[in-house]
């Protein structure tokens, strides 16, 4: 059998090599899809709904011989191309900003160390580790292999994986499903096999959120009444009063009124720059559908280690037989013979090249206290390796040292495994168990060591470990301290009604001291093997009352995911592991680790926490509930705003007059809403309650019927006030231009007027008015410098069919917005303080 030694592994290149290589070669990368052109868009453009009116009402325009008005609704047209683009090319740097923060990982060898870098920095000649969960960075040729097995199904189609020695290559894409090994890089990019024959990654279309679904529904409900209603109004217009062409022109307006085609574009600027938003916290959105689901979390099931720990472990206890040492962290101690020996035995089942903080842990701690220790392991040969299983929470690696007679079977494991293998007697088993406790009371991570023998000269090593005879070694205490903020960021997702519960592989009294420290419910521990003894029927009540979960293998977790989510639970659950992937695939919002999560677990997940840090989560759940409710205010505002639009363009065909709004005030209407919903909502602040509500239920729709009602009700006040000043100045005579541009006057101010108030569902409006948000001011300067503009230069107000309004006419548009002010805020507070209307509602 191959023999692996404990030698040092190539020193890897220098910093400064690296560099020289990546500007001469490149990145390691595939070459980059080419993004939308303007062709492309313009494609679009042709299939939405909005311009395909204004093309039509251009064209009914040149027909009338109204070439003014017809170039006028065109050059809102490409108003509204330079808007499209310019929004486009932001969520594609957005984008590329993400995909760079995605990009998968590689532990490569610089200047001797282990560094972890961003897959499209390795170069040709790079050394770099591979471990189980990897995502192969590049093509390479291995120098150092240990049981390794590959799946290489990406490029190969063969769904087994693949067993690699030394010497051998390794191909960019494949995935390490066991052991460890060194490679060097021969080949990256386009030169990979991956590149050569073209492979895509991302060809798998994302299915239609939830959230996505229920808007598509909306726009296709409006756009059904809005349809309806602009052929029924074409024909009553055309029957009575014998006027097709006008009839038509009074259609497409109602049409454009109707249709809310901003729903999809908002949808797209929320979700887009919300996870750039995440992406601040630490946090990277894999997918951005996952954004909605953020806010109606129920339950976050959290890891201990790392998550809530600070994964920086120390070893502070040894017990070797009757003697105890307790020391702090940091602290070199004065080591007995027999403590020592504890210390060479953990050593020695730990990894050569260690990367989990507890073998980090021992070998820190074996350098300060017996450095010659670890030079004679270098010089040692490591024979065979026992992994652990779910059945054997233990590790065994048999060495050959420097002439020993025999073979030294080393393990550490959990206290009971170890104690199992050690055939224990029942009464030093309650002695040591008391020990394990005491650490474990105080929050230690609590391992045993044992030792045992083989004949050098048998290589056939027993399948069954319990052959090995195997003497008790001592225990072993690791400190991880909890992360500052912990306990604050837990009793926040309290508040706002979000249930923590902790899932752990550690000891119980460990799980139940940390918990304690971070203010979980510590009633009740529930272990794995408990876990195994509970039956389904029983389990949703079991969970009800435990918020702590010790000794939880992977399958474990996947278990308790499925019945959290069979009670209609929302379930975030955080992951590092290979075995963690079916659960992190399941929950609703699956967390991976990204700075000691593997590759698959990060593929699985929907977003990558990249400093492991759980105040992190809290922080990304609060920033979810904010996008998601600031979305819900801007649905409330487009549908707002376009009541008045849709009654002012009906209002002809009950009056007889010609039309108040024409197609260009209307799309003079759009370049206002569009911006503001997008832009103002977008950047708006969290409501002071956002974090005491309780989450949204999984079966409440996202915007209910409260929130059409109240919109439509805001809407309806906008309305009036428009309608008002159009009844008074028709009995007084005025000319239809001047109404025109009084009523204009009266439902832009007014729409600002319901975005300040619309900001907020609580705050009055002198509140908002100086409460900072960097878009509504540019967005009321510029709206009102335009209606200005379109008032005060005469072919601007030719253009519109308006004429310069007296001042009379003007102060009753101010009047009527101030009734505007009025209704909006007493539908506001009527809403927000009334129990059948309020609308303090679940948010998510």
């Amino acid at each position: 059998m191959t023999l692996y030694t404990a030698k040092l592994f190539p020193s890897g290149l220098s910093q400064e090599e690296a560099q020289y290589r990546f500007r001469k070669n490149g990145p390691n990368a595939l070459p980059p899809s080419r993004s939308s052109g303007l062709w492309h868009v313009l494609g679009d453009l042709n299939r939405e709904p909005i311009f395909l009116l204004l093309f039509a009402a251009s064209a009914i325009y040149f027909f009338l011989g109204e070439a003014s008005d017809a170039l006028l609704l065109l050059s809102f047209v490409l108003v509204a191309l330079g808007i499209v683009i310019s929004r486009q090319r932001q969520t594609e740097h957005v984008l590329d900003a993400l995909r760079e923060l995605s990009s998968p990982r590689a532990l490569v060898m610089r200047d001797g160390k282990l560094k972890r870098i961003p897959s499209q920095e390795v170069v040709i000649g790079d050394v770099f580790s591979l471990q189980e969960g990897d995502r192969v960075a590049a093509d390479g040729r291995l120098v150092y292999a240990h049981g390794i097995e590959l799946d290489e199904s990406l490029l190969t189609g063969e769904s087994l994986s693949v067993s690699k020695a030394i010497h051998d290559v390794v191909y960019s894409g494949s995935l390490v499903v066991r052991g460890d090994a060194m490679a060097e890089v021969i080949a990256i990019g386009a030169d990979t096999a991956v590149g050569k024959i073209g492979h895509s990654l991302n060809t798998v279309e994302s299915p239609d959120s939830p959230l996505q679904l229920e808007i598509m529904m909306m726009i296709r409900r409006f756009a059904a009444v809005g349809l309806l209603v602009s052929l029924l109004v074409w024909v009553l217009i055309g029957v009575i009063r014998h006027d097709w062409i006008g009839g038509l022109l009074a259609g497409i307006t109602l049409a454009m009124s109707i249709l809310p085609e901003e729903f999809s574009v908002v949808l797209m600027v929320f979700m887009t720059l919300g996870a750039w938003r995440i992406a601040k916290h630490h946090v990277l959105t894999r997918h951005t559908s996952v954004i909605e689901a953020l806010g109606a979390a129920t339950v976050l099931c959290v890891d201990k280690t790392g998550t809530l720990t600070q994964n920086s472990m120390a070893v502070t206890a040894i017990i070797a037989g009757h003697n105890r040492i307790k020391f702090e962290s940091g602290v070199v101690p004065h080591l007995s013979p027999s403590k020592i020996k504890v210390i060479e035995l953990a050593l020695m089942a730990s990894e050569i090249k260690a990367i989990d903080p507890m073998e980090q842990a021992f070998h820190r701690l074996a350098h300060c206290v017996m450095p010659e220790f670890e030079e004679l392991l270098c010089n040692s040969t490591l024979l065979k390796e026992y992994d652990m299983s779910a059945t054997q929470l233990a590790v065994i690696h048999i060495w050959r040292m420097p002439q020993a007679a025999n073979t030294i079977v080393a393990t550490k494991g959990a206290p009971e495994s170890i104690m199992h293998l050690c055939k224990m007697r029942p009464d030093r088993i309650t002695r040591t168990m008391k020990e394990v406790h005491y650490l474990a009371g105080q929050g230690l991570r609590v391992l045993a060591v044992a030792i045992g023998k083989w004949p050098l000269d048998n290589q056939a090593w027993p399948e069954e470990v319990m052959r090995f005879e195997f003497e008790w070694g001592g225990l072993i205490g690791l400190a991880d301290p909890l992360r500052i903020g912990v306990d604050a960021a837990i009793a926040e997702c309290q508040a706002a009604g979000v249930r923590v519960v902790m899932i752990t592989g550690d000891y119980p009294e460990t799980a139940r001291a940390i918990a304690k420290q971070a203010g979980l419910n510590t009633d009740f521990v529930m272990t794995g093997v408990e876990l195994d003894a509970v039956s389904e029927k029983d389990l949703p009540l079991m969970l009800k009352n435990t918020q702590i979960f010790a000794r939880m293998m992977p399958h474990h977790k996947l278990r308790l995911v499925q019945t959290l989510q069979d009670q209609g639970e929302i379930v975030a659950m955080t992951g590092d592991g290979v075995n963690d992937a079916p659960a992190l695939k399941v929950a609703h919002i699956g967390i991976s680790m990204g700075q000691r999560g593997s590759d698959v677990a990060r593929e699985a997940s929907s977003l990558v926490l990249l400093n492991d840090d759980f105040s992190s989560i809290v922080k990304t759940m609060r920033t979810g509930r904010l996008i998601v409710d600031n979305l819900r205010k801007a649905l409330r505002y487009i549908i707002g705003v376009h009541l008045p639009i849709a009654g002012l363009a009906l209002l002809p065909l009950f009056t007889g007059s010609a039309l108040i709004l024409t197609p260009s005030l209307v799309m003079f209407l759009e370049m206002v809403i569009n911006p503001t919903s997008s832009l103002v909502f977008e950047n708006e602040d969290a409501e002071k309650d956002l974090m005491l509500k309780p989450p949204r239920s999984s079966t409440e729709p996202f915007f209910g019927s409260k929130n059409i009602l109240y919109a439509l009700i805001q809407g309806l006040g906008l309305l009036l006030a428009c309608m008002m000043v159009f009844f008074i100045l028709q009995q007084t005579d005025y000319a239809q231009e001047e109404i025109r541009a009084t009523v204009f006057i009266t439902i832009v101010l007014s729409n600002l007027l319901m975005m300040l108030v619309s900001r907020s569902d609580h705050e009055d409006l002198l509140t908002l008015v100086v409460k900072p948000n960097k878009y509504q001011n540019w967005v009321i300067g510029v709206t009102i410098f335009a209606l200005m503009l379109v008032l005060q230069i005469p072919w601007l107000s030719d253009l519109f069919n308006f004429s310069r309004p007296s001042l009379a006419a003007v102060l009753l548009a101010f009047s009527a917005c101030l009734f505007a002010l009025l209704w909006l805020e007493i539908v506001k507070t009527i809403f927000s303080r009334n129990d059948m209307f309020k609308l303090s509602h679940p948010v998510g």
